[in-house]
């Protein structure tokens, strides 16, 4: 009786799957590829939320508070780079107590991937950063620095290559002119590279030479500017391959990213959320089957 309970139970268990329409356990089913970029600029060592009396950002932001934000997309998108626009320095006593050891050691517990260097990351001098950089379990990238000749020589990259769900994706960092924000006490022999020619150059060999899907910027250059200089806005109109810059600097709070059109006419996403790690961009890219992408944001309040 047991076995042929057991027989006629095993018998409408496959059944039942073989009149469901077009169910194959082991076939592919998703039609798009789902990217995240998650990004913070500007946080100036901002550890704790702002106090419940500040006019302007009371009770926001806090690493704390960012970090579950943060693992809740990963639970939902593992294929998620979390990614900062550079001054991860100054603005806090942690830092006049910390040197930064403590922004550096956070970060790496929070899961960046990669950051950019901003002025005030020079604070302490290309030797003060250089003696966090055992701290950063993640890359410093830094494009159009050259730090020949300085202790920092050899401790950051131009670009990286990161692959989430096999979409290739190269990001680099752009910092901006040193001259009028960094003493040469403090920067030593570092030199400033010109951005635009750097964008081009770098942006040439992560498409053509490495292939990559996705091309992002990690700017220090600033969003904007009313008289000439180079800025997150004339980089994405003037360069090609782009398809995201990800700024700092000027503190610019976007309430979404920005959609220019680059020298070929194609679609460049500019993005900043502020400072003080008050907000979280989240950017969500989806490829289809062909490669074509498509996008999406959301400025997330911490």
């Amino acid at each position: 009786m047991e076995r042929r309970k057991f027989l006629m139970q095993t018998g409408a268990a496959t059944a039942l799957l073989s009149t469901t329409p077009s169910f194959n356990l082991f076939a592919e089913t998703r039609s798009t590829k789902k990217i995240t970029i998650l990004h913070t600029n500007d946080v100036h060592s901002h550890i704790e939320p702002f106090p419940v009396e500040d006019p302007s950002f009371s009770n926001q932001g806090g690493v704390a508070r960012r970090l579950t934000l943060i693992q809740n997309i990963r639970n939902e998108n593992p294929h998620t780079l979390l990614l900062d626009a550079g001054d991860i320095f100054q603005g806090t006593p942690y830092f006049n107590f910390y040197g930064g050891e403590l922004e550096f050691k956070l970060m790496s517990m929070m899961g960046y991937d990669a950051a950019t260097i901003g002025n005030h990351d020079f604070d302490n001098g290309v030797g003060g950063l250089a003696a966090q950089m055992p701290n950063a379990k993640f890359k410093l990238l830094s494009a159009n620095y050259d730090f020949t000749n300085t202790i920092m020589e050899g401790l950051t990259k131009p670009y990286d290559i990161f692959i989430k769900d096999g979409i290739k994706i190269g990001v680099f960092g752009l910092g901006i002119q040193l001259d009028g924000l960094v003493t040469e006490s403090l920067s030593k022999e570092t030199k400033y590279l010109n951005p635009l020619e750097i964008a081009q150059d770098t942006t040439r060999v992560l498409k053509e030479e490495h292939k990559c899907d996705l091309i992002i910027s990690l700017s220090h250059l600033g969003y904007d500017y009313k008289y000439d200089k180079i800025s997150d806005r004339k980089l994405a109109s003037q360069t090609k391959n782009i398809d995201l810059i990800i700024g700092g600097h000027t503190h610019t709070f976007l309430p979404k990213p920005e959609i220019l059109k680059n020298i070929e006419g194609k679609d460049v996403l500019v993005n900043q959320v502020g400072w003080a790690g008050v907000n979280l961009g989240r950017i969500d890219f989806e490829f289809d089957m062909d490669g074509k992408k498509s996008n999406s944001a959301t400025l997330i309040r911490v």
